[in-house]
């Protein structure tokens, strides 16, 4: 029997690691990944601001003196009449005040010859904003007031730690955007796995199927057997992938981080890892970022949490793809019977983002234990530090639920195989499912 389905598993896998298409992707992915976290900084480094210049009728006379021109936005205070300075085509634009602006700071309005920038538009916001609070704060006349406010102003930053459940000990420093970020991440990539790989499975056996070939595979071994090798075979392929993804991320990163920070955030980082003050004026947000995603050891924990997720969750999907892909003769078919399988994972990635923002509700636990969500929900928790038990009752759940899955995708299986040219009804696959 091991022998039988160990044929089939080297079949499926050996088929689908040596396409070209495979390796492509395999190497591609990481690379894409990497450039699309790295494509900001460097469209800021390479970009270069555009200059506007932009027309002020200022008609409370309290405004314009705040506003400050700069190297990329000027500002020129006139009296000529709206009309004109709409013609004057040397303007970019028009700013118009109103006169009871300190009262009604909605008095504002701007005019743009071209399409309007969203930077330059919080700009003159921003700067009208400051420009109606400061003239608020001259008429409760008091004296050196701005002096008074920059002192009494002060930029708290929290320093997060997370405290284990397990020992009662104060763990390294932590950032929920961070986490939040990575949860999210790893969500996706399951989501994404699940589905190419389960319709994968499906796409195998109607192919199959049609080809006539199961007829006389199953002269030779079960189709349980069959069912299984297929199963676990395209299974391993999803394993090989994320492990190789994952390997070439984390040494891309290792490099490519330290490369790209100055020496003072890589200080401030290493003195974050040991516990240590920072350096007066760091963003500590930004710091404890970097922090964690340079701690391999978290990020291994991780990675490990998010391989035995993928498969626990693909066994459970890829035994109702391998059911559905049995039960049809064609693609048509089974996209309208794949929704079974498909509702599950959508609403997990969907759920993703309310349980990272309350990864400890109750909503959040009980959506993370049930086997159909737990792949994406579990590992957006994970990262948080949550109690070691619940992550091993949910993998629990999830391979007890698998079991009973392929239990009941095994006795479709058998009879769906044989089956042509009618496609079944859910009534009529609970009945395949009865049979012994």
């Amino acid at each position: 029997m091991s022998s039988k389905i160990g044929i089939i598993i080297s079949r499926e896998y050996l088929e689908r690691v040596s396409k070209k298409s495979f390796i492509i992707t395999t190497l591609l992915v990481p690379i894409i990944m990497l450039a699309l976290m790295a494509l900001p900084t460097v469209l800021m480094v390479f970009h270069e601001n555009d200059t506007y210049n932009y027309a002020v009728i200022d008609n409370s006379g309290k405004i314009a003196p705040y506003l400050d021109s700069s190297e990329t936005l000027h500002f020129t205070d006139t009296n000529v009449p709206l009309d004109s300075a709409k013609a004057d085509e040397n303007f970019d634009g028009i700013l118009v005040i109103g006169s009871d602006i300190l009262e009604n700071p909605s008095n504002v309005a701007l005019y743009n010859h071209d399409a309007g920038s969203i930077d330059v538009e919080s700009t003159i916001t921003s700067k009208i904003k400051n420009a109606i609070e400061t003239e608020r704060l001259k008429a409760y006349n008091i004296e050196n007031l701005s002096q008074i406010l920059d002192e009494v102003n002060a930029d708290v930053q929290i320093a997060t730690y997370r405290i284990s459940k397990d020992t009662g000990e104060e763990e390294a420093s932590t950032s929920s955007m961070a986490n939040f970020m990575i949860g999210l991440a790893v969500s996706f990539i399951l989501y994404m796995f699940l589905i190419i790989y389960g319709q994968m499975v499906m796409t195998s056996i109607i192919e199959e199927k049609n080809n006539r070939v199961l007829e006389i595979v199953v002269s030779s071994i079960k189709p349980e057997q069959l069912m299984m090798g297929k199963i676990l075979g395209i299974g391993l392929v999803a394993i090989t992938q994320i492990a190789i993804w994952a390997v070439l991320i984390m040494v891309s990163v290792g490099a490519i981080i330290p490369a790209l920070l100055p020496a003072e955030t890589l200080a401030d980082v290493s003195a974050m890892n040991a516990g240590q003050a920072i350096s007066a004026g760091s963003d500590i947000e930004t710091i404890r970022t970097i922090s964690t995603l340079t701690n391999f050891g978290q990020v291994g924990m991780i990675l490990t949490y998010m391989v035995i997720f993928l498969i626990g969750g693909f066994l459970l999907y890829s035994s109702i793809y391998a059911a559905i892909g049995s039960a049809v003769d064609n693609i048509q078919d089974a996209s309208q019977l794949q929704s079974i399988a498909i509702m599950p994972i959508v609403i997990g990635f969907v759920c993703a983002t309310v349980v990272g923002m309350e990864p400890n509700s109750t909503l959040a636990v009980v959506l993370s234990m049930i086997p159909f969500t737990s792949p994406m929900l579990m590992m957006v928790r994970i990262p948080y530090g949550i109690p070691a038990w619940e992550p091993i009752v949910s993998i629990i759940l999830l391979f007890l639920t698998f079991i009973l899955m392929v239990w009941i995708a095994a006795k479709i299986y058998r009879v769906g195989i044989f089956m042509y040219g009618k496609k079944p009804t859910i009534k009529e696959l609970i009945r395949w499912a009865r049979y012994k």
